[in-house]
């Protein structure tokens, strides 16, 4: 889905690990939130409290679930999964857009 219909949209970015990292809220009707973003090239580290969905809409990074050892890589058009109350590491490899949905 490339375009969301009747949403709110919050205005301001939020911003992470010195602007390299930016997202936006997004909340439906049904209160189902998503965050839409763009992650520059570089290492981070997210926590989770919810479980998320994480779209790769474009670009390439690599992904360490925690207590993993396991890297695993994606690319635009792939997503990939993380569990409530954890965290994950990524390496982001080129310019990447991103859709994160919040899973209740």
């Amino acid at each position: 889905m490339s375009e969301f219909k009747n949403v709110t949209l919050t205005r301001e970015a939020k911003i992470y690990f010195n602007g390299k990292v930016t997202s936006r809220t997004i909340v439906f009707a049904d209160d189902t939130v998503k965050t839409l973003g763009i992650m520059m090239t570089g290492d981070y580290t997210f926590e989770t409290e919810k479980p998320e969905m994480m779209e790769i809409l474009s670009g390439q990074l690599t992904y360490c679930l925690k207590e993993s050892d396991n890297w695993i890589d994606v690319k635009g058009g792939e997503s990939f999964n993380v569990p409530r109350d954890s965290s994950f590491d990524l390496k982001v490899t080129e310019l990447t857009d991103y859709c994160c949905s919040y899973i209740d």
